[in-house]
């Protein structure tokens, strides 16, 4: 148990290396992960051009940007991802920018399908649902908090729709997208502020 953090850590990439081995097997024809499918690699595509327009978009709100430009702690922070994931791809840009703002925060990404233990430990409602967020201390490494798969409301919404219809399908994931295009990443950005506090 004690060494899952650590090895995980060992085996994470800064947002930058992330994006970049996402888009070297893009260049190959595949996506991260162990699953590889033509429907896996469309979404991963289309995530990277999501990533791409949200890296040059996204802003941190002034609430933000003065909390985090005074934190005192040094934190780093785990995220479990994948190339595939929509969550992902709109929740990876904001958590990067919101630890450009920091020099206390350090981001690390590792991919779930490679840190299975890691993975276990973080899972939502008995599932492997993606990006999961663990705040640790980084002077001990203690977790501190975790965070995700999303945010709340986003979080209802596909709930309730699932309530509704009985089923996430294409129309669900289309409605998501929608309300992650008209939050502009201010939930998730209060949110994790929220657990630093």
């Amino acid at each position: 148990m004690k060494d899952i953090i650590p090895n995980s850590l060992a085996n994470s990439y800064s947002y930058e290396e992330y994006r970049n081995k996402i888009k070297d097997l893009l260049a190959e024809g595949k996506s991260s992960g162990d699953e590889q499918s033509d429907e896996i690699l469309a979404y991963s595509q289309l995530n990277e051009t999501r990533m791409n327009r949200l890296d040059k978009t996204i802003k941190i709100t002034p609430e933000t940007e003065a909390f985090l430009s005074v934190l005192n702690t040094e934190y780093i922070w785990l995220v479990l991802s994948e190339g595939w994931c929509g969550d992902a791809a709109q929740i990876l840009p904001i958590i990067n920018k919101m630890a450009q703002v920091s020099d206390k925060v350090e981001l690390k990404i590792a991919f779930r399908d490679e840190n299975p233990e890691l993975m276990n430990l973080y899972l939502t409602n008995g599932g492997k649902s993606i990006p999961k967020m663990i705040i640790l201390d980084k002077n001990t490494l203690e977790v501190l908090a975790d965070w995700g798969p999303r945010p709340a409301d986003a979080i209802k919404l596909i709930l309730d729709y699932k309530a509704k219809h009985g089923i996430v399908d294409e129309i669900a994931k289309a409605d998501l997208q929608m309300w992650y295009l008209h939050d502009k990443g201010v939930s998730t950005q209060k949110e994790i502020v929220s657990l630093l506090k």
